[in-house]
């Protein structure tokens, strides 16, 4: 149940209510907006700049697409921008699922009465168009505002305190949780507490956030002086599962490329337990690394499934299906997948765990849609 970062000073006044951002925080939509943008550019005779991407992370829609008009040297308005993307993005929004943790905190809030509101830099009719793929947000959140209820958009705090003001609580006793660094900025403008979800390769937010944490599967409610999870079975979470596919090689799961939306949310990441398929079509037991390798310069992370089952070790350069269904730990900042070489403890773990009903029915279904 460790968090990467707990909040940095003691709770000063009581959490009364919760703003969540949706995209990137809520819904692993980030993937789409890139394959979107590749496929638009690609319309217009343009190359996908990937590492040029993250910057426009938690921009509006209008500064976002006059900043991407520029780059790309597009001969458009803002508004056919939007008339010719929008349609491509729609598409793509049922397949958008919900970020690890994001169900359980909903509805965990939900549950013990906590106030919560969506408080998102798109446009509303977007944010509604989203959520309607999600059975019971719409009608669970509090307030659901984008950013055409307000004078400005993030980094502007308008959005933050109309949330506050509809739900009738003080910006002090409001909680953030945020994705990026325009959104962490917007809930320090407006005197609020914020725990920041960053993309790893923005994750250098604890000068601005009361905590920054690799997933909501690390949100820590009693923190924050709210009702605690009461879930774990013993050591382990239960979680939704997580599915990704890609090649297990030299003891390392590569997964597709950034902008491909097969891969496992840029938000997974510590130590899992699940299932692997391989080429064979035999089930195995395995416990899954995700973090950082040797070299803790760089932000791209590594997959390391460990094969739990005896005798299984000489198994190298298959495709691998993964279906992630339980979650033991987070990693800590300087925690690498290489201090992790002797992990027996936590694959008995995830060996008895798996054993479990709740854990084994998982084998009963397709493994990987």
């Amino acid at each position: 149940m460790n968090g990467c970062c707990e909040p940095r000073c003691a709770v000063a006044s009581r959490i009364q209510a919760v703003i969540f951002d949706l995209d990137g925080t809520l819904l692993d939509t980030e993937k789409f907006t890139k394959s979107t943008l590749k496929e638009f550019l690609e319309n217009h005779g343009k190359v996908l700049d990937s590492e040029n991407e993250d910057k426009r992370l938690g921009m509006g829609p209008q500064e976002s697409a006059i900043d991407v008009i520029k780059e790309y040297d597009l001969p458009l308005t803002p508004q056919q921008f939007f008339d010719e993307i929008i349609p491509i993005y729609k598409e793509k929004w049922p397949k958008a699922k919900p970020l690890p943790g994001a169900n359980r905190l909903i509805s965990h809030l939900h549950k013990h009465g906590v106030r919560f509101a969506l408080a998102s830099n798109s446009k509303t009719a977007g944010v509604e168009g989203k959520i309607s793929y999600h059975e019971g947000w719409k009608e669970q959140f509090s307030v659901i505002l984008g950013s055409d209820q307000v004078k400005s958009g993030k980094p502007s705090p308008d959005l933050f305190l109309e949330a506050a003001k509809r739900m009738v609580v003080d910006a002090a006793h409001c909680l953030v949780i945020e994705d990026s660094l325009v959104g962490v900025r917007a809930a320090n403008a407006a005197g609020m507490k914020v725990v920041a979800v960053p993309p790893h390769s923005e994750a250098d937010y604890a000068s601005f956030a009361d905590s920054v944490l690799h997933s909501l599967l690390e949100f820590q409610p009693e923190l924050w002086d709210l009702p605690p999870f009461e879930d774990w079975v013993g050591s382990t979470l239960p979680i939704e599962p997580i599915y990704a596919s890609g090649l297990f090689s030299n003891g390392f799961f590569c997964e597709a490329e950034d902008d491909e939306p097969s891969g496992f949310p840029d938000q997974v990441w510590g130590l899992y337990f699940g299932w692997a398929k391989l080429n064979t079509h035999e089930v195995f037991k395995v416990l899954v690394g995700v973090g950082r390798g040797h070299c803790t310069c760089t932000a791209k992370r590594k997959i390391k499934p460990w094969i739990i089952d005896d005798g299984k070790d000489h198994i190298a350069d298959q495709h691998m299906h993964l279906s992630l269904v339980g979650f033991i730990r987070g990693l800590n900042n300087n925690e690498t997948l290489m201090d992790l070489e002797v992990v027996e403890e936590e694959k008995s773990i995830a060996s008895a765990s798996l054993d479990l009903p709740m854990f084994l029915h998982h084998t009963r279904a397709p493994l990987f849609p």
